[in-house]
């Protein structure tokens, strides 16, 4: 049987994950969503390599990721500020870099953020589980056998002929890249169970200061800060979006986020917009979050427009 031909796993860093757009509709079988982290990086790798925006990357999550080429392609890197290395140069990341049979990519560890994401051109052909080739470690499911890169595996790609499909690299102007800080502010969406906080815990929920506790992961956020209370003691377990902020016993507010668990038994004071979650997803631990009351229609108003600058922000063509 002929091996597939790609990009070996040299060394396969703190935790490396194939994820795409991630697996929607199967909630009902128990499986939840993966996908990237941070859908903007995601989508800005997958775009630099003349991608669809949902095909197969690998999210790198701290760095230490190193590969070795077995084909010619095109790469991009983009998300936290990670040095990154080919054949011992260092290159900059939101952008395309050619890349030969033999080359070497070395995957520093972030300063600033925490997630990176590497896309080759066509995206890595890794069969899909359940419609997705996102990798739930938890459930294993996804990626090359359900659980993150280890040394040896190999993220098979196809060969491209650089002179002829890619005679150009791209990069994205640095004006808009964005910027990875230890503070950030979440629009939260207040949630229907809202009126069992009280006027006064919604005050101090929505005013205070948190941090990221060292329970931190794709599963969700764990913040430490005043704790909030509620006049449920518990609920019927129910389904569970991106976002959800729950508030357990101990009134410490959890933000889950895509490799959380599809139903749930706490209350939920609110749910964090997609393109928050995203910057609360390149926190580590000991960062900041306050959190920000906004409406339905606030929030669909900031995706649109996002959306719009992503789509009108054109790519400079470079050597």
């Amino acid at each position: 049987m002929t091996l597939p031909m790609g990009f070996l796993v040299k060394q396969p860093g703190m935790l490396s994950l194939i994820q795409d757009a991630g697996r929607f509709g199967a909630f009902n079988i128990g499986l939840t969503n993966g996908g990237p982290i941070d859908k903007s990086a995601f989508h800005w790798a997958n775009r630099l390599c003349g991608n669809e925006l949902g095909v197969s990357t690998v999210e790198i999550s701290i760095g230490g990721l190193a590969l070795v080429a077995q084909v010619d392609s095109v790469i991009a890197i983009t998300g936290a500020n990670m040095p990154l290395k080919i054949n011992g140069v260092a290159k900059t990341l939101w952008r395309s870099h050619k890349i030969k049979a033999g080359d070497t990519l070395e995957m520093g560890f972030a300063s600033t953020g925490v997630r990176c994401y590497l896309a080759v051109a066509g995206g890595f052909t890794i069969k899909e589980n359940f419609g997705s080739t996102a990798t739930v470690c938890r459930e294993q499911v996804g990626g090359i056998t359900g659980g993150k890169l280890v040394s040896g595996d190999i993220l098979a790609c196809h060969q491209v002929d650089v002179r002829v499909e890619y005679k150009q690299n791209l990069l994205l102007a640095e004006q808009y890249w964005p910027s990875y800080e230890q503070e950030v502010v979440l629009h939260t969406i207040p949630s229907y169970q809202q009126q069992h906080f009280s006027s006064g815990q919604q005050r101090l929920f929505f005013s205070s200061e948190y941090t990221v506790s060292k329970h931190c992961d794709r599963m969700g956020y764990r913040l430490e800060g005043p704790a909030i209370q509620c006049d449920l003691d518990g609920i019927l377990s129910e389904g569970i979006c991106h976002g959800a902020v729950q508030i357990p016993a101990d009134g410490q507010a959890i933000v889950l986020m895509n490799d959380r668990q599809t139903i749930g038994g706490y209350p939920k004071i609110g749910s964090v917009i997609s393109l928050d979650t995203a910057k609360l997803g390149q926190l580590s631990q000991g960062g900041k979050v306050h959190f920000e009351p906004i409406s339905m229609e606030k929030a669909h108003n900031l995706y649109h427009l996002a959306l719009s600058r992503f789509t009108r922000t054109a790519l400079v063509v470079c050597d």
